[in-house]
């Protein structure tokens, strides 16, 4: 399966931004999905994932309450809605999928499949 991530961009402390990721060459609802982050220099960074059906959803600590991950197997799309953002969001967003992984707590090494990535920058 191929991963076009989208909807990055800049935005002031406090606002929104919702992300895409576009899943093609397979059928979505047979991977689980999750959202890292990764800025130079640090490892990439888990910040959600959710089960296959949509379901169940896992969040890092620093995302909980302020994002929501929801996918749309129809659309084959999985999304990132982000709110009250902090300069320590700034990143970029990169969507993973795996057909095997039946965890939501599994890390980004256990991913096969993963988007170009999106800048999110969050300015004070």
């Amino acid at each position: 399966v191929q991963l076009q991530a989208c909807g990055g961009g800049l935005v002031q402390v406090g606002g929104s931004l919702g992300l895409s990721c576009a899943a093609s060459g397979g059928t979505c609802r047979d991977y689980q999905m999750a959202w890292f982050r990764q800025v130079p220099g640090k490892e990439r960074e888990y910040v959600a994932s959710i089960s296959r059906g949509g379901g169940s959803t896992d969040y890092a600590d620093s995302a909980k309450g302020r994002f929501t991950i929801f996918r749309d197997n129809a659309k084959n799309t999985m999304y990132l809605q982000m709110h009250s953002l902090r300069t320590e969001d700034t990143a970029v967003y990169f969507c993973a999928a795996d057909r095997f992984l039946r965890s939501l707590w599994s890390s980004s090494s256990e991913y096969h499949h993963w988007g170009q990535g999106t800048q999110v920058t969050v300015s004070s």
